[in-house]
């Protein structure tokens, strides 16, 4: 579905409150005042609903998984359908009995859920106990046809590979959106926290590089979990364009909405001079399926 040349994505990143109801409100609010400011495609960060609950492993947190279409999903489509504005949405999705994902969800300007990403690559680190919870994704990488054109979402430790963000592009997206969740243990912030944030823009970057698109990466901040330990989420939300030039960063220690034109001339151009999807080899790649190559 071709769309606008050029048109504004919103990037909300926000605080996450106790209570789940507490931030559905406030998500309500920011997408309001993203559209408002002419966003025209509005991003939440991963599993905005909840703080991040997956710092430990505790099986009474899967009663705050939902089905989709569900109470959440329900509201972020009225939300889209009355502000005229495409709304990506991090859901904690209920599958069945036992089967839960981490999931996206891509809802059109009409109110219409243009389809839903499941997370593919799931963490298993400090604080990061994402294996416990989420099924891995079966839905593949692919993009989905919006109001706004056509348009990809990953998720968080998505981020880290270039697999993902090749195949998404493939399929036709012109912005790969990552809703994340990702901040600093306390005790490794001084030694090791600028490293961190430098190495998590760095491959999103050339993601947008490598494939000629919009990147967009939106992030929660604030600490979560007990004084001195727990996570501290590190804001940071950008956009880079298709040259991989960041054009708006967000802090790293406030709520912040990012408004950002996407212009298609642009990664046009970029696409004309850097011709890298056009160069490869397609015919020399079985190897990339493979675990390790035999040596």
């Amino acid at each position: 579905m071709a769309g606008p040349d050029r048109f504004q994505v919103g990037l909300v990143q926000m605080r996450c409150a106790l209570e789940p109801e507490a931030n559905l409100v406030r998500a309500d609010e920011l997408v309001r005042d993203a559209a408002a400011r002419g966003a025209f495609v509005v991003c939440l960060p991963e599993l905005f609903r909840t703080q991040y609950f997956c710092q430990r492993e505790d099986a009474a947190i899967f009663d705050l998984a939902e089905p989709i279409p569900g109470p959440t999903s329900e509201r972020m489509a009225a939300l889209a359908k009355e502000l005229g504005v495409v709304i990506i949405a991090s859901l904690f999705e209920r599958r069945a009995a036992g089967v839960y994902h981490n999931t996206a969800i891509v809802i059109d300007a009409d109110g219409r859920l243009a389809g839903r990403y499941r997370k593919m690559h799931i963490p298993d680190d400090p604080l990061y106990y994402e294996k416990f919870y989420f099924t891995p994704g079966d839905l593949g990488f692919t993009a989905f046809d919006t109001a706004a054109g056509r348009i990809g979402t990953l998720v968080c430790w998505d981020q880290w590979y270039p697999e993902g963000a090749r195949l998404t592009a493939l399929a036709g997206a012109d912005v790969l959106f990552y809703p994340t969740a990702i901040g600093w243990h306390p005790s490794e912030k001084a030694e090791h926290g600028e490293r961190q944030i430098a190495a998590w823009q760095t491959i999103q970057r050339s993601h947008a590089i490598a494939n000629g698109v919009y990147v967009a990466a939106v992030n929660r901040v604030g600490h979560e979990g007990p004084p001195g330990a727990g996570l501290e989420f590190w804001g940071a939300s950008f956009v880079c364009d298709p040259f991989g030039a960041v054009v708006a960063e967000a802090p790293r220690d406030t709520e912040c909405v990012l408004v950002v034109e996407c212009d298609r001339a642009v990664q046009e151009e970029v696409r004309r001079n850097w011709p890298f999807l056009r160069d490869r080899r397609i015919d020399a790649y079985d190897g990339i399926t493979q675990r390790l190559l035999d040596r």
